[in-house]
């Protein structure tokens, strides 16, 4: 059924009606006869019981106002009911009887049937009965002329009587009990489930047109949504707004935010960190993130710069804790304590140098010399330092007096290299090849073997270039004080591996090794230990004042020059009476 429904009588006229009096348009109906969807049978609408009711305007005639519907025993005879005019007079029954079933249902009787000369066409087909539908409005009211009938036009469920093209109104909207959006009021109908099932459902019953789909009142019909559409729409719409908040966090952490740092003075566990020389903010930042002492290169820099003394950080080997904070670093790296470097002394013999190497790496003990001694060729040795004769030790005088990376895990020879390098370094940069001939020596080899002397021999830095121009007045062949020798004691004592200052003239005098210049005339063959940069610079700019003599006078600290003999005998005077003897 549709929503028009049936009724068993004809429906009554209202004052109200906008088709009373109104002779339609063009003095003809506009309903042509329908189909009944019932098996061949008509179907009553409320519209036309409404227009026959009221009369047939394109025949001039006037129906009864009361007519009702004719009723049929069971054998298929009318039986006639008494009509009555406005005025309660009542008509001939077989007057009027045929011209109300004539305007009722003969144009429901001819599917097919059009107009005809302004009337509707006769037919004789009768109504057929059917029970009424509980679900129709308008199946369950009476036929009745005197009885009190709703008005079927005021219902909501009821749709307004037909009126003419021009004066039509639009349909107004049918009220609604729930909100159902459709692709039409902004739902994409990628969230409609397309009305899939109930397609389905239609089609086995038979059902599948479009009046059965409809909703009551003329609504859409409902559509089933598709729940897991929705929900891969919303893990979809979900992670890419995560993925925008993420992005977008990281990007403001880059530009605006903090740098990520760790806090606190570490976790306990330590680790050895190595500075490599000249070495920045940005470098050090990287070794240390590298390394898991700070988080990021960032929060270190901004915790260099923060610190008065922050650009003072020297390079060397450090002992630090992880997961430090940027500032604790920084305040560590400052501290000597954290110092893990391995530090030459100026004038350090190479022995000594060996086992504080061997110390440090926590290897056997004369581990370094052996490769010294097996590997010199190999660390970095310029070619003038190689193959001189009677050398000791060819890698004396180039364990430069500095600051070096050495901690458990290296090498012997990768700390040997570091240092060699450094020496090669300081050794161009001074122009220790180049100005040896000015010197009247004959090599930067006696170059640096005479600063050797001057770094052992002087005792404070006011005595080098003193110390640089006896050594070279007592090599001068025009030398009859010394005869050309230097009679140094710390020539003996490099090659006796001692320190001593009261060193006898028996024993002095008769040892032939080519390091005692108490023996031997002109230079030893090759340093006696490693001049610092003061040691250096005093060799290649000595003093012109006449000096060939010294006495350290107390022993210790203080040293005093001459420029004759007899001056020198007078500060021996004061050394024996400081030293007792």
């Amino acid at each position: 059924m549709t929503e028009y429904g049936r009724g068993p009588g004809s429906e009554p006229w209202h004052p109200e009606d906008p088709l009373y009096g109104d002779g339609g348009w063009g003095g003809q109906q506009a309903h042509a006869g329908q189909q009944s969807p019932y098996g061949g049978q008509p179907q009553q609408y409320p519209e036309q019981q409404a227009q026959q009711q009221y009369a047939d305007w394109s025949n001039g005639g006037q129906s009864s106002y009361g007519g009702g519907q004719p009723s049929y025993d069971q054998y298929g005879h009318q039986h006639p009911e008494p009509q009555y005019d406005q005025y309660g007079n009542q008509y001939d029954q077989h007057q009027y009887g045929q011209q109300q079933y004539d305007q009722q249902y003969a144009p429901q009787a001819q599917p097919q049937q059009g107009y005809d000369g302004g009337g509707w066409g006769g037919g004789s087909q009768p109504q057929a009965h059917y029970p009424a539908d509980p679900s129709d409005p308008y199946g369950q009211q009476t036929g009745g002329y005197g009885a009190e009938q709703p008005d079927l036009y005021g219902t909501p469920e009821a749709y307004p009587p037909p009126e003419p093209p021009t004066r039509r109104r639009a349909e107004p909207e049918p009220q609604r009990t729930d909100w159902d959006p459709g692709p039409d009021e902004g739902e994409h109908a990628f969230f409609a489930g397309g009305g899939d099932d109930g397609d389905d459902d239609a089609a086995d019953d038979g059902r599948g047109d479009r009046g059965d789909r409809r909703t009551r009142g003329g609504g859409k019909p409902k559509k089933r949504r598709s729940g897991c559409a929705c929900l891969v729409v919303c893990l979809v719409l979900g992670g890419g707004v995560a993925g925008i908040g993420y992005f977008g966090y990281q990007f403001y952490q880059d530009r605006f935010g903090a740098a990520p740092d760790f806090a606190g003075d570490g976790n306990g566990e330590q680790v050895t960190v190595t500075i490599p020389k000249g070495a920045g903010g940005s470098t050090i930042g990287q070794e240390l993130k590298r390394q898991g002492v700070v988080k990021s290169v960032d929060a270190f820099i901004a915790a260099q710069q923060s610190n008065p003394r922050g650009k003072s950080i020297q390079d060397g080997v450090y002992t630090l804790q992880k997961e430090m904070s940027a500032e604790s670093a920084v305040e560590l790296l400052l501290s000597p304590k954290s110092r893990s470097n391995l530090i030459i002394a100026e004038g350090r013999r190479n022995a000594a140098v060996y086992e504080l190497i061997d110390k440090r790496l926590g290897v056997k003990a004369g581990t370094t010399a052996e490769v010294a001694k097996s590997e010199y060729k190999n660390l970095g040795l310029p070619e003038w330092a190689l193959n001189h004769k009677d050398v000791k030790d060819p890698l004396e005088g180039f364990l430069y007096p500095s600051s070096y990376s050495a901690a458990k895990g290296q090498k012997p020879e990768d700390v040997l290299k570091q240092m060699v390098a450094r020496a090669n370094e300081q050794y161009e940069k001074i122009g220790l090849e180049e100005k040896a001939e000015g010197l009247g020596l004959e090599g930067p080899w006696e170059l640096l073997t005479t600063a050797s002397l001057v770094q052992a021999e002087g005792k404070t830095h006011e005595d080098f270039r003193k110390m640089a121009e006896v050594i070279y007045n007592r090599l001068k062949e025009s030398n009859t004080e010394t005869n050309q020798k230097l009679q140094f004691d710390s020539t003996f004592n490099y090659l006796m591996k001692q320190s001593k200052i009261h060193i006898s003239e028996s024993e002095i005098n008769s040892n032939p090794d080519p390091y005692n210049t108490y023996y031997h005339r002109g230079l030893p063959p090759g340093p006696i230990g490693n001049p610092g940069a003061e040691a250096l610079q005093a060799a290649l700019n000595p003093t012109e004042d006449g000096w060939i003599y010294f006495v350290a006078t107390d022993g210790v600290e203080k040293t005093e020059f001459a420029k004759t003999h007899d001056e020198f005998l007078k500060l021996k005077e004061k050394f024996d009476a400081a030293s007792g003897n």
